[in-house]
């Protein structure tokens, strides 16, 4: 998994062989295979860890915006899981440690907004699906160097704050200032 992580950091996950692999790690060419089955199996053993880490990593915030930025931090710290893991179509989505991963780290996502007030406790699939574009597009930006002007110097996380605050208010957590 730590090789697959150095390829799909320099060259994405289309670059994965389970050969290069193997290669890689020093081992037999079939043990990946034996491992994982296939380049599938490994790139869903590889999502399913950084859901896991994801997951922890969501756990940790105290509120919704410190968890907008603990998704920030995540993306920018394991850009090859977070590239991953948004790919349905390179997984076995049906993967049991894939799916028990994804799930806990969506709870820990909605707990998140179903402790934020105004709308979070009254549409919290919605306030959801809000919370997550801005997390997962500030992110993704911050990811392809989108954002390089734009934050001006700012920390990625110090800006997400700001950002978060100033389109959720106190909804967003972790501050005093007036929606």
């Amino acid at each position: 998994l730590a090789a697959a992580e150095e390829v799909i950091r320099a060259e994405g996950p289309q670059a994965l062989s389970l050969r290069d692999l193997a290669r890689r790690a020093g081992v037999s060419h079939a043990a990946p295979a034996h491992h994982f089955k296939d380049r599938t199996g490994l790139l869903t053993a590889f999502a399913a860890e950084g859901w896991a880490l994801f997951a922890a990593a969501l756990q940790a915030a105290p509120d919704l915006r410190e968890r907008g930025v603990a998704y920030v931090r995540f993306a920018r710290e394991h850009p090859a899981h977070f590239q991953v893991m948004f790919q349905p179509a390179l997984l076995r989505t049906e993967d049991p440690a894939l799916r028990a991963a994804t799930a806990t780290a969506g709870e820990a996502l909605r707990a998140g907004v179903a402790g934020a007030p105004g709308a979070g406790a009254t549409q919290p699939r919605l306030a959801g699906v809000a919370a997550w574009s801005l997390a997962h597009g500030f992110a993704s930006l911050l990811l392809s160097d989108n954002l390089d002007d734009a934050l001006e110097g700012r920390a990625a996380e110090d800006a997400f704050r700001e950002i978060a605050g100033l389109l959720f208010g106190r909804e967003a957590g972790g501050g005093t200032e007036e929606p």
